[in-house]
């Protein structure tokens, strides 16, 4: 058995998934001081009465780092970067403790100057005495050659710091800015996220429950907690990516599809086209921070369940903000929730208090009770149709790109709507009625985003760089670098890629069980030419392995349905 655990803004959905589908469900409210605490509630209750010995996998999506960034509440830490002729790392700073330094890499990977390591030992000093304990470290062109952050590594090791994050490490894409951010991003959430990670397996450990835990990325895909030290920030935004993952196995193979995961504090939006999900081409931007995080194309907007309704001048305002629950539930102000109960959609709940919510909705907007509930339930549907249009025309403003490829061209005309989240049902005919779409909830729509984090495939990357002029084949990001011959083919490249990315694969969580569906996501060779004469080629190559389920979708629907 596995189980998948999701954090939310207002609820924590936890699901126990057995061979024959949903053995338990549980949801508990999301203390958004005390995450941690949150965790091993769900997990306490969802594993009460089983064998923990059934259970092979847990795996967790949390909005621990995400909430980290958003709310600044991290500590500081030093960053060091090298940027060489062309360019300066100053346009780029992400904090005080930011220091530029000389040395530089060209595009080839050779050095031309080299770094200065009086330079690096005296800012040294500096952190120590600030009580600087984790440091980002990047150098312009370290995906070609990593030497200058490996030396500036071990020279700020000498001083015991903590964790030191290169850029080379975090990804094999070229962009200096982004590994700027990225790097700054990983150093940052890290102590916040190993604390995280060390209660978790101390917890399940005083349990008994001696499993691989994995936590969920921003891509769809999974890695192993342990791996996740190293690169914390690929679990940012793992929750609008559980979503997905949930309502993957009812998209069309035929047609494109959006995911929609109304909960009580947002709703995230994203696209499927053949289902497979549309991909950020570069990675993620998280308010001023644009990184190389690998993340699918989704979209919050600040309009859900329990979303805050008041009015000014006669028209209601809805969102962004959550004050509590709706008033059915013990809240104090009228929420789209309320609406639906004084609709009679819901049934739950105290109904006399949402009605004396919208008795003062209704009396500002000079409606009854009922009418004022309608429109404000109207209304919110209109919001998200409104956002569903917007990033329907954004994606199609620009080259689309899925997990799998560039879709050259290409424009989205999305079909149909899935549906999830606690008032999915309640909204997919209106959404219906309002719009062209095909509209259904997702089946175990209440908790089909933990059930999504639960089969998510481990996934990762390799991206591979050979120059056969200079007769090098390497992989910083992995720690690869070996010589070539002069006859070193793309196609050798190919083959010492996928060598790469399955011993990356089981060092991340997956296993030999996994079905490790992978393939070419990019390809490029280039002749290099002195005088009238080819005398290398330049080769780039990067491989992966495709975010999907663990199971075919197919059995997923049936275990489901």
């Amino acid at each position: 058995m596995i189980i998948g655990l999701d954090v939310g803004g207002t609820h924590t959905d936890v699901v126990l998934f057995g061979d024959k589908g949903v053995v338990r469900d549980v949801k508990v409210l999301t203390d958004t001081a005390d995450l941690f605490a949150t965790v091993l509630t769900g997990l306490e209750k969802i594993t009460k009465d089983t064998d923990i010995q059934d259970i092979r996998r847990v795996v967790l999506s949390t909005t621990l780092t995400t909430n980290a960034i958003v709310q600044q509440k991290n500590p500081q830490v030093g960053m060091i970067v090298s940027g060489g002729p062309g360019i300066d790392p100053e346009l780029f700073r992400t904090n005080a403790n930011y220091f530029p330094v000389s040395g530089s890499i060209d595009h080839r990977g050779r050095e031309v100057d080299p770094i200065q390591e009086d330079e690096i030992r005296q800012i040294a000093e500096k952190l120590k005495k600030e009580g600087i304990r984790n440091i980002g470290v990047v150098s312009k062109f370290s995906v070609r050659n990593p030497s200058h952050e490996l030396r500036i590594a071990d020279i700020l090791k000498e001083n015991a710091f903590g964790k030191i994050f290169m850029g080379h490490q975090i990804s094999g894409n070229l962009n200096f800015p982004r590994r700027i951010a990225t790097a700054y991003l990983n150093a940052t959430v890290h102590p916040i996220h190993k604390k995280f990670f060390e209660a978790v397996r101390k917890s399940l450990d005083q349990k008994g429950l001696s499993v691989p835990i994995h936590i969920l990325k921003a891509d769809g895909g999974t890695m192993s907690l342990e791996s996740s030290i190293d690169f914390p920030g690929q679990s940012i935004l793992s929750g609008p990516a559980a979503s997905v993952m949930g309502a993957i196995a009812f998209a069309s193979d035929a047609e494109d599809s959006l995911v929609m995961d109304i909960g009580g504090t947002t709703t995230d939006i994203a696209l499927l086209i053949n289902r497979a999900p549309v991909l950020e081409p570069l990675g993620i931007r998280l308010g001023p921070y644009r990184t190389l995080i690998r993340s699918l194309k989704t979209r919050s907007i600040g309009v859900g369940g329990d979303s805050a309704v008041r009015v000014r001048n006669g028209i209601p305002e809805i969102g962004p903000d959550r004050v509590g629950p709706a008033m059915a539930y013990g809240g104090s102000i009228p929420t789209p929730t309320d609406a639906l109960v004084v609709l009679g959609k819901i049934r739950g709940g105290d109904r006399e208090k949402s009605l004396q919510g919208f008795e003062s909705v209704g009396k500002d907007m000079g409606l009854s009770s009922e009418d004022a509930a309608f429109h404000v339930f109207d209304q919110s549907c209109k919001m998200i149709l409104e956002e569903v249009r917007d990033m329907t025309e954004r994606i199609n403003s620009k080259p689309v790109y899925t997990v799998h490829e560039l879709q050259e061209g290409y424009q989205v005309n999305p079909k149909k709507l899935l549906i999830l989240g606690g008032p999915a049902p309640y909204f997919a005919g209106h959404l219906e009625e309002l719009s062209h779409f095909k509209v259904g909830a997702v089946p175990r729509w209440e908790v089909a985003n933990a059930i999504g984090a639960a089969l998510a495939r481990t996934t990762c990357e390799v991206t591979l760089f050979a120059d056969t002029e200079q007769g090098i084949a390497a992989a910083p990001e992995d720690d690869f670098k070996d010589t070539v011959r002069q006859n070193f083919s793309k196609e050798d490249a190919i083959e010492k890629a996928y060598e790469l990315l399955r011993k990356k694969a089981l060092e991340r969580g997956a296993t030999d069980a996994d079905d490790l569906e992978t393939e070419v996501a990019e390809e490029m060779q280039f002749n290099m030419v002195r005088g009238f004469y080819t005398t290398g080629r330049n080769i780039r190559v990067k491989v992966q392995v495709r975010p999907g389920l663990i199971y075919d979708n197919e059995a997923v629907a049936d275990k489901l349905l």
